[in-house]
């Protein structure tokens, strides 16, 4: 299918993530993106809900910022711990606000967004390290943010899928509810078609995902590691179902492909959605884009389902 019309069109419109005068330079980058977001242009495009709260988690002898959403239910049907995208380098509350608006009042659930340490002023493994730690407090403090502790899923975009399919591996004692893996990188330790076929000209392009592997890598001997690539685990089984959600047109969806094939081979209830026409990034286009939308409600869906 080609590229949904609509979404070429915004993508003219869209600067690169990285441009020629922050090639290399992760501040710069976040600078740019934060000139972008801002809190007037976001306001125009913020769905309500019953509850927004900024919150400190204190876990491990640390604060770990936080957003809470609470939807229009009295009781919500439970609690969504979510982990951002940005290549562990970029992102925060602000970039997936809107996002997390429309998760909270599709699901009905609380969302719980967690503004974990980013690289490279904290490289791997402080993002996934606040990632399992925020999700144990959220765990701990159901009964505090709504719904119940049978009710609690993890989820996230990109480097935030990445996360919480790690973090389902490593809680798969706590008996999560599932895990919403939303073009999540899985295995950073092989080139996969897609980073060929969609390289540049897809707004996450060649140039960005360097700058964010140099940024969270530290060590080549780290790429094989589990809590990096999570498709690398010796075992997948009996983990919290998962909906497994990708993009046509995205240098890494052949990572999310691939795990959520490993998933199903390995007997985790899998549902698992390769979105046509679509982008990597399209959790953040619904407001621009109609097919983005509808993927959004469609994954929303997907939720209710493996529930």
């Amino acid at each position: 299918m080609p590229l949904d019309p609509v979404l070429a069109a915004v993508l003219t419109q869209l600067p690169p993530i990285v441009s020629p005068e922050s090639a290399g330079d992760v501040p710069a980058v976040r600078a740019a993106q934060a000139a972008r977001l801002t809190p007037a242009f976001l306001d125009q495009f913020r769905p309500p809900v019953a509850e927004v709260a900024d919150r400190t988690l204190d876990v491990d002898g640390r604060d770990i910022p936080a957003r809470s959403y609470r939807p229009g239910t009295a009781t919500p049907h439970g609690t969504l711990v979510f982990f951002h995208g940005g290549g562990w380098a970029i992102g925060d509350l602000e970039s997936h606000d809107i996002a997390c608006r429309h998760l909270c009042n599709g699901l009905g659930m609380t969302v719980l967004s967690v503004d974990y340490r980013l690289a490279p002023e904290h490289p791997f493994p402080a993002g996934i390290d606040d990632a399992v730690a925020a999700t144990r407090w959220a765990l701990a403090n159901v009964a505090e943010l709504g719904g119940d502790r049978e009710q609690v899923l993890v989820g996230g975009d990109s480097a935030g899928g990445n996360f919480a399919a790690i973090v389902a591996q490593e809680l798969r004692a706590e008996r999560l509810a599932a895990q919403v893996l939303i073009y999540p990188a899985t295995d950073a330790s092989r080139p996969y078609p897609s980073a060929d076929l969609f390289a540049d000209g897809y707004y996450l392009d060649s140039a960005s995902m360097t700058l964010f592997e140099d940024a969270y890598f530290t060590d080549p001997a780290m790429l094989t590691n589990p809590r990096v690539s999570p498709l690398l685990a010796d075992d997948l089984s009996v983990l919290a179902p998962a909906v497994v959600v990708t993009a046509e047109f995205d240098p890494i969806r052949d990572q999310g492909d691939a795990y959520a094939a490993a998933l199903a081979a390995a007997g985790t209830v899998v549902a698992h959605k390769q979105f046509p026409g679509l982008i990597h990034g399209f959790l953040n286009l619904g407001p621009f884009v109609p097919a983005a939308a509808a993927a959004i409600d469609e994954t929303v869906e997907l939720v209710r389902k493996v529930l």
